[in-house]
């Protein structure tokens, strides 16, 4: 799913690590790394169309995968990842709210 596609009432997941998220963030986005994924499932929301963030779009797809498999229906891979969110001038921010960047 093309990164302008995602609407504000779209459960956005972020699953890269810590320090990728404290450098910067979308503000709507709810954070769970993807290796706690199996420990966190009941965080995901299964009521609601789920877009799922990486930085490029790999780990991302490794885990709408997992969803899908673990029976989520609406969930989507954000294309481009964190990069493309912010090239094509979605806000991005960082740990203290302040104006981030995706590393």
């Amino acid at each position: 799913m093309p990164v302008t596609e995602i609407a504000a009432e779209t459960y956005l997941l972020d699953v890269r690590e810590d320090d990728e998220w404290a450098a910067g963030h979308a503000p709507t986005a709810h954070h769970l790394p993807m290796m706690e994924l199996p420990a966190r499932l009941a965080e995901v929301p299964t009521d609601r169309e789920v877009a799922v963030v990486c930085r490029s779009g790999g780990r991302s797809a490794q885990v709408v995968a997992y969803l899908i498999n673990n029976g989520w229906e609406q969930v989507r891979n954000a294309d481009g990842g964190m990069r493309q969110w912010a090239a094509v001038g979605r806000p991005v921010v960082d740990a203290n709210g302040q104006p981030g960047q995706v590393i």
